[in-house]
């Protein structure tokens, strides 16, 4: 894990098209703007994790209804 230190207005490069730049620092909380290409999908952290555990409940719940449908035969 790499750790830096930037300033509002510093920016830092991940790669040759993904640019991340601090906006403002207010009450311990960091604003940043992200320029990358649309190809790159963006989420915060604890939105990933949210979208995949939906994600696992329904398959696992698929499952069920697919064993069950395969009981009724």
């Amino acid at each position: 894990m790499l750790v830096i230190k930037r300033k509002k207005g510093e920016s830092l490069l991940i790669g040759e098209n993904i640019e991340v730049t601090v906006i403002s620092i207010e009450n311990g909380a960091v604003k940043l703007a992200i320029n990358a290409p649309k190809t790159v999908s963006i989420l915060r952290n604890e939105l990933y994790k949210e979208v995949t555990e939906e994600n696992k409940k329904a398959a696992i719940g698929d499952m069920s209804l697919l064993k069950k449908l395969k009981k009724d035969k």
